[in-house]
């Protein structure tokens, strides 16, 4: 007997769905890119129990006649590509025919549809994949997909899933991901019968910008808008002053598809390179247009991913159109432009003539200048931005001293006000003063966080923070671990906080960008009330906002005040990112670089 066999058709199609289906939200995905390729300018999502047990799609686009909704419930049935050479030039978000079977196969799922000029619209009931019933029912134009107890009959991917908060975290993200590429589609999403966003279309994509990434950015954006002979390029990007522990604030869409792009991405991070610190990340939002044959989309199931036939081309010119912006910014000293300033255009795809008010002027069209300087290196050792300065070798480190001395250096003063220069009895010392005050600050912090001795000032006036749905019930469940850390955060409405009192170091200090960097980091790294590596997080990021700052002048008072505080410190060798504190020279290596000595 032959040991391979082919497949059954049901079995076939749950391997299909580990593949695109990889959780609810890839259901959400998949069902919204549909309603969107019919044309619908209506988009309604309801989700219970983070998708466990109910996700419906409802929209008001072309609807389907009764053959053709029988007809997309089978494998590889596609009303998008015929030919071989439609599959390289793929122009809408779905393609494959794969979707619905694939989902049909791991839930119970219903579809419902009319096309307008039918008099009656058709549903579909399925089971595990096979048809249970189809008939005719009255209903508006447009679809609606229902799925119930999705995994159902996969219990080893039911019980992969993580918690109802946590998958519905990331329903919210993918609708709002979407949502930001189509401003002219009503996108409303219900969790458990609670309407958790409302999207109205715009025609102006900068609302919807502001609608999705909140209000706390506006009028921090710069814009880009650039064309060569093998893309188009809209976007906007933050300011440096406003940064992420985490790269996501990026959105990248291409041909108004949202993908996660590493191409992009990195050419962003290239155009930013000397603005942002090594782990921090701008928010920008890209609209990268190209023709449709010079980019495959087929590249893994769930579409997220994408190859572009010219990558080095497309990585140095965003690259470049973004340095070129912020350098703009720089060198005519404007204010950044105000999203709601920018003027829509007819084509949401192609957001031009944007205005911005530098100079009261026009603002310029970003175009792509081959012959921009190249950025010259910098010394790592001296952290200088003079490509002239001169920079020794590397020394290998070793303990000051055996004894806690810092008081004791003898203080020649600072250089470029961001290192203490002192001097030894054996050598010289550099002391990276925001490195030494942040390792005060987190070691001050931990010792009042274990002994619940908070040091905590009220707000004159609180802030106001609003936050997406995952970061929001994140944020909730942190909100008695921070009290005890002297931030006190009280809900105030669905994803709105307002923040009372803050620890005595942030006291002049705006709190709301350190809360959103606690809440990305605690995204990214899983948070669990009482975990100590959470709560440690929370201190870093506390202490490196209120430290001192590279380039800020010192008194010989606050120098000496540093240095004693850093004796007290139980690692007073780095800061709390692992970054040296100090970089010592003894006299008989600086007598050897001199060649007094050999």
């Amino acid at each position: 007997m032959s040991k391979i066999k082919i497949l059954p058709e049901i079995l076939s199609n749950k391997i299909a769905a580990g593949e695109v289906v990889e959780r609810p939200s890839s259901v959400v995905k998949e069902l919204v890119e549909n309603s969107l390729d019919a044309g619908s300018t209506k988009i309604v999502i309801e989700v219970e129990k983070g998708g466990r047990s109910l996700i419906r799609v409802a929209d008001n686009g072309t609807g389907m006649r009764r053959d053709d909704a029988l007809l997309a419930i089978e494998r590889y049935a596609t009303s998008k590509i015929y030919k071989d050479a439609d599959l390289f030039t793929i122009g809408t978000l779905g393609f494959r025919g794969e979707a619905l079977p694939s989902i049909a196969s791991v839930s119970k799922f219903y579809l419902t549809t009319k096309a307008e000029a039918e008099p009656a619209g058709t549903e579909i009931i399925i089971e595990g994949g096979t048809i249970k019933k189809v008939s005719d029912i009255g209903a508006p134009a447009g679809t609606m997909i229902t799925v119930k107890q999705l995994f159902f009959n996969t219990p080893a991917r039911r019980k992969f899933l993580k918690t109802v908060n946590t998958e519905m975290g990331h329903i919210a993200d993918t609708v709002a991901s979407i949502a930001l590429g189509w401003p002219g589609v009503q996108f409303r999403l219900i969790h458990n019968n609670n309407m958790l966003k409302n999207w109205s279309a715009v025609s102006d994509h900068a609302d919807r910008i502001v609608d999705v990434l909140g209000k706390g950015l506006h009028g921090d954006f710069h814009l880009v808008d650039m064309s060569s002979d093998h893309l188009e390029m809209v976007g906007w990007l933050s300011s440096p002053s406003i940064k992420r522990s985490t790269s996501r604030g990026v959105y990248v869409y291409v041909n108004n598809r949202w993908v996660r792009d590493r191409v992009v991405q990195h050419a962003l991070f290239k155009g930013y390179e000397g603005r942002l610190m090594k782990g921090q990340f701008p928010v920008a939002v890209l609209f990268i247009r190209v023709p449709f044959d010079q980019v495959d989309v087929n590249v893994h199931p769930t579409k997220h991913e994408i190859r572009f036939a010219q990558q080095a081309k497309i990585h140095d010119t965003v690259a470049e159109a973004v340095a070129r912006t912020l350098r703009m910014a720089d060198g005519k000293q404007w204010t950044p432009a105000s999203l709601s300033t920018i003027q829509p255009s007819s084509n949401q795809h192609r957001i031009a003539e944007a205005k911005t008010h530098f100079d009261k002027t026009e603002a310029e069209t970003v175009s792509i200048k081959k012959d921009w300087p190249n950025n010259r290196g910098t010394p790592i050792l001296w952290q200088t931005s003079d490509p002239d300065d001169f920079s020794p070798s590397a020394v290998q480190q070793e303990a000051l001293w055996t004894k806690k001395r810092f008081g004791e250096l003898r203080v020649i003063g600072q250089f470029r006000n961001t290192y203490i220069l002192c001097e030894s009895l054996d050598g010289l010392v550099l002391i990276d003063q925001h490195a030494a005050h942040e390792r005060i600050l987190f070691e001050q912090l931990k010792s009042r966080a274990a002994t619940s001795q908070k040091a905590a000032q009220n707000r004159l006036v609180p802030e106001i923070i609003e936050l997406g749905y995952r970061e929001a019930k994140i944020l909730e469940d942190m909100i008695p671990n921070l009290h005890e850390l002297g931030l006190d955060i009280e809900p105030f409405g669905k994803n709105t906080f307002v923040i009372k009192s803050v620890p005595a170091l942030l006291e002049n200090k705006e709190v709301t960008p350190v809360v959103i960097e606690i809440v990305e980091k605690m995204a990214e790294i899983g948070f669990t009330p009482g975990l100590e590596k959470a709560i440690d997080e929370c201190l870093l990021l506390m202490a490196c906002h209120g430290a001192i700052r590279a380039n800020q002048k010192l008194s010989d008072t606050e120098i000496q005040g540093l240095m004693n505080q850093l004796d007290q410190c139980d690692v007073p060798s780095n800061c709390p990112h692992g970054r040296p504190i100090y970089i010592r020279w003894s006299i008989r290596e600086l007598e050897k670089s001199f060649k007094r000595i050999v």
